[in-house]
């Protein structure tokens, strides 16, 4: 006993529907496969002690991003943190309608379904969203995962005189692939600055020999 970790009993039917889609394998053909590029605005850095205020997120399909299809929710403030307002500019008390942290992740998980989430700094953003749905008892994210600050430097060219540095930031990926960084530091307005930046590594690996999805886990 206590040997094998006992699946959580009665999940509700919105984690059932997402699990679900995972059944089938994906599609191996890149031009068909759904990506969803996300961006999460929180209270602070800890996973256990933070909370996110604000999910924002952009659909890629046919390697081009769905402008009707954007998800833009913010949370209610449970916690606060006066510190990090003058980065996302969310005040506690502030005009946007909030829904609880729930209510949150079940739209969220009725949105990402089973596309391959791309974000910047990856293991931040699904830190806060597992630590989140872990709090309701509810299992972690299935979903494939691509980090744009791992992939871009799978663009760079690699030699003695040029050493790729170990972290690059949004702004100086915005800044290297010229995008606006007009909305920067809101979650929708983030992801959308990633979602860009991904389309524009991705063609840049395509000119590259053996080309996959499989190459871009490497």
């Amino acid at each position: 006993m206590g040997l094998f970790k006992r699946k959580p009993k009665n999940l509700p039917d919105y984690w059932k529907t997402y699990e679900s889609l995972f059944k089938d394998s994906q599609t191996k053909n890149f031009n068909e496969l759904t990506f969803v590029v996300l961006d999460t605005e929180t209270t602070g850095f800890s996973f256990d002690d933070d909370r996110i205020l604000s999910i924002g997120a952009v659909k890629i399909k046919n390697e081009s991003i769905s402008v009707q299809e954007v998800f833009n929710i913010y949370l209610e403030q449970e916690k606060f943190s006066k510190e990090t307002v003058h980065v996302h500019g969310l005040l506690k008390n502030g005009q946007r309608e909030c829904i609880s942290e729930i209510a949150a992740l079940e739209q969220f998980l009725a949105y990402v379904g089973n596309a391959i989430i791309v974000a910047h700094h990856a293991g931040f953003d699904m830190g806060m969203l597992n630590t989140a749905l872990e709090r309701h008892g509810l299992p972690k994210l299935k979903n494939m995962v691509l980090d744009t600050g791992i992939i871009y430097k799978k663009t760079l060219i690699k030699s003695y005189l040029v050493q790729p540095k170990p972290n690059y930031t949004l702004d100086e990926l915005a800044e290297k692939f010229s995008i606006s960084r007009k909305d920067r530091h809101t979650a929708l307005g983030d992801a959308y600055i990633t979602a860009v930046a991904f389309l524009k590594i991705i063609a840049r690996l395509k000119e590259k020999k053996n080309f996959s999805l499989k190459s871009l886990f490497r």
